[in-house]
């Protein structure tokens, strides 16, 4: 197990720079619909039994003994699978939902896929990778030792949840600007390339529904004013339409986003675990200050690779803790301290 990291006066914050996308960030909405929402539908275990349990090692996944109690860490990963086969695919989604089980608030932190971290076994390379190279319990392993958690649940969901999800609610309602409207048929086109899933292009701006590619390409536009920074705006404003278009489903819909939905998601959560959540389920509330992590990083190719270099690692996850738990006085343990120090010997970056 990792070592507990100590707690000492907090460091001065860092501003925040653009990063590398991430839009399939909203597959981490499945967990929400699946845990959150599908289950105070009414679902029990014959539906249950329908998603992918799997078992993990537990007692090797270098858990931080030293994080705040009283929290609840699940890492939803979307893979870069357009089949429902996960084996040796990169987690281009990399989500902690992080649940204060005392005031049920539910926090969302992005992991973006290209930072540089120390993945066990392979040395430095991008935190997407160790997926692939072993499986939810290395890529478990990485987000432990490189930022000071003690995850052991995870939800993995592949290409297709994104577009499912949002075709079972019955589609979104979004607000379509003119600078959305020269990219969005671009990343409609090349989705149904990508999935063979086609959709209708958009042709006029304002207030309209969108299916699920039309929605997934909507979060995927960067190249309007505001970069990045708009686009994860995007993002959340697609999950919080699906989440409020869910809650108003009937038991009959609820089923079938559960039939859509369940066969697409492998999980270590039992449908024991997951049913322990049924009294809790009403209070759960989503926070309004969702995070992507690193908060800084620099951008360098490394034989010729292009990396998000943390600026630096141990600097960031000391506000991660500040932030995500309230640890105003936490300090990274020496296995981050580490890491970090080999960051900045390969890269140069401080």
């Amino acid at each position: 197990m990792a070592e507990k990291g100590r707690r000492v006066a907090g460091k001065e914050e860092k501003k925040k720079k653009s990063h590398k996308g991430i839009w399939i960030t909203l597959l981490c909405f499945v967990l929400i619909i699946v845990i959150l929402l599908g289950i105070a539908g009414g679902f029990v275990l014959n539906k249950l039994s329908m998603v992918d349990y799997v078992e993990i090692d537990e007692s090797d996944l270098s858990i931080n003994e030293g994080v705040e109690t009283g929290y609840r860490n699940i890492v939803i990963y979307g893979v870069d699978s357009r089949a429902n086969s996960y084996n040796n695919t990169r987690s281009d989604c990399i989500i902690i939902a992080n649940i204060n089980e005392k005031t049920k608030e539910v926090k969302l932190t992005s992991v973006y896929r290209d930072t540089y971290l120390e993945i066990e076994g392979r040395s430095l390379d991008k935190v997407n990778h160790a997926y692939a190279y072993g499986g939810p319990e290395l890529a478990i392993k990485t987000l432990n030792r490189n930022l000071d958690l003690d995850i052991t649940e995870f939800v993995t969901v592949n290409f297709y949840a994104v577009i499912d999800v949002v075709d079972a609610v019955g589609g979104i309602t979004m607000e379509i600007d003119s600078s959305e409207l020269q990219y969005i048929n671009q990343y409609i086109n090349g989705i149904g390339q990508e999935t063979g899933r086609r959709s209708s292009n958009i042709t006029k701006t304002g207030r309209q529904t969108l299916d699920g590619v039309q929605a997934l390409a909507y979060s995927r536009i960067r190249y309007t004013a505001g970069g990045d920074y708009k686009r994860t705006e995007r993002m959340r404003d697609v999950l919080m339409a699906v989440a409020e278009k869910a809650k108003t489903l009937n038991l009959t819909q609820l089923n079938r986003v559960a039939n859509d939905i369940l066969p697409e998601v492998k999980t270590n959560i039992s449908s024991t675990e997951i049913l322990a959540l049924l009294p809790q389920l009403a209070q759960y509330k989503f926070s309004s200050s969702n995070i992507g992590w690193p908060y800084e990083v620099k951008g360098q190719t490394i034989n010729g690779v292009w990396y998000g270099v943390p600026v630096d690692l141990e600097e960031n996850v000391t506000k991660l803790h500040q932030e995500v738990f309230g640890e105003e006085d936490y300090v990274a343990s020496e296995t981050v301290k580490s890491i970090s120090n080999k960051i900045k010997t390969r890269t140069g970056v401080k």
